[in-house]
This record gives C-alpha cells, structure tokens and sequence, in this order.
C-alpha cells in the first residue's frame, strides 16, 4: 500500500464513520478534509475537524503507520505543530508535536471496504502497460471522455510552459523561438537532439539574412550540421561547401558547428534521412521567412498543411544524400510527417501564445486544430486501441499519449478519473 492511497481514501472520504474516534478514544467530526497540499509541509491544509468538544482548524497529517511522524522528523519541526489529526492505516505509536503536545491520530484499517482496497492493490500489481485494461470495458463512456479533456488540458499547458521557458531564454522572441521549436521537431524522435542543437547554434538571425537565395540557407543549415566537412563531393554539395565557409567565417559559427557523426541514418528510411529533413527546412525558412507570423494568423489545418508543403530545391528532388543520386523523384514533406510537426510545433506555440496574452481564443483554435486532424499511430495508441479505446483524431491521440505517460506509466490511478472510478467503496 502507498501513503497516496490513503490520501485518496481520506480526501474522498472512503471510510466508514460510524462511532469516530481517536486512538485516545476521543469523538471525531470532519466538517472539510482540507486541501491536499503538493508542495512541502503537511499533506492537508485547511481542514476543519471537530475532536471532543473541541472545533480545529488546521492542517492534517498521513502516514501508512503512526511510527513515520517521528522517523520523517515531524516531532521536532515547528511547521508541523499546526497538524490537528493525524490520519495513518495502523497506529503502532502515539505521535508528539515539538512543542511536547500529543498528536490525535485516526486509525483507518478496519474501517475501509476490502473490495477497494482489493481493486486499488490489483491495479498496483498489474504487469499490464495500462493498469485497469482488464477493467476498463466497465467505465462509463462519460468518465474516458471527461478524463481524455483533463489529459489533453494538462498536456497542452505543460507544453505552453515549455514554450514559455524558450521564449524567456531566447529574451521574448516568438520568431527565434517558433525556429527552435520547429527544427528540433524537424528531428521527429530519432534526430530531435541534434536538430535542437543545430538551431541554437545557427540563430535565424543568420538563416533570414539569407532567405533570399535557398542555396545560401541550405549551405548555412548543412554546414553547421557537419554535412560539408569531407573533401570530396559533387559540384553541388563543393559549391555549398565553399559558401559555408565564407558565411561561417563572417558570422563566427564555427564553434557552434555539429559533427556529422551526432545524426543516426541507420534504420532510417530514406525519406527520413536528416540530410532530406534538413533540405525540406531550408525550402521552408526560404520560402517563409516570417514563419511564426505566418502560424499565428493561419485560421485552418488546410491553411497549414499548405504552409509545410513547400518543394525542396531541384537538387533534392534527386537525391537522399549528397552525391548519391536516389532511384526514384524525392517529394516534400508528406502528410504524415506535416502533421506530425502541426501537432508538436504549432499547436503549443498557439497555446503558449494563448497564455502569454491571455487570449483564450487561440487554446481554443488549439483545441479545435487537432480535431481536425488525423489521430497518430504509434505503440502507445496501439495499447489503448487493444484496451477498446479508439483514437479518431488528434486531440484523442495527444490525450492518450499524455494519459498513458503522466498516469498509466507512473500509476496514478487515483488521481486519473477512471482509475478513481474503479477504486470505490461497494457499500
């Protein structure tokens, strides 16, 4: 058992209070649980509870067994002298505050319905990625829905922060920080490491001094990425070679510079190769060199999808790789991979945007965004499809993916809204 479950017992009230008592015998009355507190101090505060004759106002402590006020130091921490109960599974010692006073303690084994502590210790042990699988069949339509709205809630604004962290180290540039953005997600999950890297030592500063010529672009992209180091090459990639050099040397980016060694190709398709990835970016950047601008007006998934779709330069409609002339024509970016980048790139730009100004408008474009785009498939929606749950567009595919990593991975059952459905008193 953990000390979580107790404070879910305690905060919803799962227990029976017939004939309340203390462990000194004294008569309880809990008029407000208090407000669990997730920060430092006692894990309740604010609860008003009636011991004896006496009405209390203050904070609530809870352990799995009374011993662990001591062993957590609590007897010698004035912040803790405010506690008014202290509520544990099995009272094994009386508990003091430092100034000497004896703590009231409630004792709650005994007094909890077995059948949930049954349900609540089969989720905790299940060998399933997603605990309540075998359970899930019975929850109500109504809970997943509400559940999937507060994961999508708390992923949105969890990458708001993020984005709102950027843009405070990049001194409140939304431009520098939308390329940023959409470089490392340029990477997708294999290449995002160095991508990023690439971005914050090649500012777009440099890149839209240049925007005017693709090729100048895609020299200072390839170059600062290490992909013009070797000596040897064709007239296309010597001729980007010799323009990095001398862009390189006036805007001091040597030291920035990436080794080609840092980007994996193996297991790569060749569509995916960060060598194409990189040329699709500088089609982009030259093409729209205002991009943040242009993201923050776009009104429609259509609207951006065509603004990703840009057409690489001749030289990559031929080739993966420099020098190495591909067997069939080479495309831009496909649709997958757009929305891929719409999801992870756009979407939290709008919602950090939403923030910063306090314009609920654009979460809500945000939101409505991913309803209008096709649901992702990869092994955690997988999971959740084997489980009944079906993804039908983005916004249900971003909710799952932040259910199952904020929730099923880490087993807060009793803070998810379907976990806590399962978890409930039978009686």
């Amino acid at each position: 058992m953990q000390e979580s479950f107790l404070h879910y017992i305690w905060q919803m009230q799962y227990f029976d209070k017939k004939e309340l008592r203390t462990t000194q015998g004294d008569r309880i009355e809990i008029f407000n649980t208090g407000i669990l507190n997730t920060h430092a101090g006692p894990d309740f505060a604010n609860a008003r509870i009636k011991i004896g004759t006496m009405d209390w106002v203050g904070s609530v402590e809870v352990h799995l067994q009374s011993r662990e006020w001591a062993e957590h130091h609590h007897h010698i921490d004035a912040g803790y002298n405010n506690v008014v109960l202290h509520v544990v599974w099995k009272h094994d010692k009386d508990a003091y505050r430092s100034d000497g006073s004896l703590l009231p303690t409630l004792e709650l084994r005994g007094r909890v319905d077995e059948s949930l502590v049954k349900t609540y210790r089969q989720l905790m042990a299940s060998t399933f990625s997603i605990p309540c699988k075998k359970s899930l069949s019975s929850v109500k339509e109504i809970t997943k829905i509400s559940m999937l709205e507060k994961a999508l809630a708390g992923r949105l604004e969890r990458k708001a922060q993020e984005v709102l962290a950027m843009l405070q180290h990049n001194t409140g540039d939304w431009e520098e920080t939308f390329y940023q953005l959409l470089v490392r997600n340029f990477g997708f999950k294999v290449n995002a490491a160095p991508f990023f890297q690439l971005a914050k030592s090649l500012p777009l500063k440099v890149l839209l001094k240049h925007a005017n010529r693709q090729s100048s672009v895609e020299a200072l992209l390839f170059g600062q990425a290490g992909f013009l180091d070797g000596a040897k090459g064709d007239e296309y990639y010597l001729s980007l070679q010799r323009e990095y050099h001398l862009l390189a040397h006036k805007y001091s980016l040597q030291s920035g510079k990436l080794l080609k060694s840092q980007w994996r190709f193996l297991r790569l398709r060749p569509a995916n190769f960060p060598s194409l990835r990189l040329a699709q970016l500088a089609s982009i950047i030259a093409q729209h060199p205002a991009l943040f601008s242009h993201v923050l007006q776009a009104e429609d998934a259509p609207s951006l999808i065509q603004l990703f779709t840009s057409p690489v330069s001749p030289y990559w409609r031929e080739h993966y790789q420099f020098s190495k002339k591909a067997t069939s024509t080479v495309h831009e970016l496909g649709r997958t991979s757009i929305d891929n980048i719409i999801i992870n790139s756009v979407v939290p730009v709008w919602a950090a945007y939403s923030l910063h100004t306090d314009d609920t408008t654009l979460m809500d474009r945000a939101t409505g965004l991913l309803q209008k785009l096709r649901a992702e498939q990869n092994a955690i929606t997988l999971a959740w499809k084997e489980c009944g749950i079906h993804a039908q567009t983005s916004f249900d595919s971003q909710a799952l993916i932040e259910l199952y990593n904020n929730y099923c991975k880490r087993k807060n059952c009793l803070t998810c809204t379907i976990g806590a459905s399962l978890v409930r008193p039978t009686k």
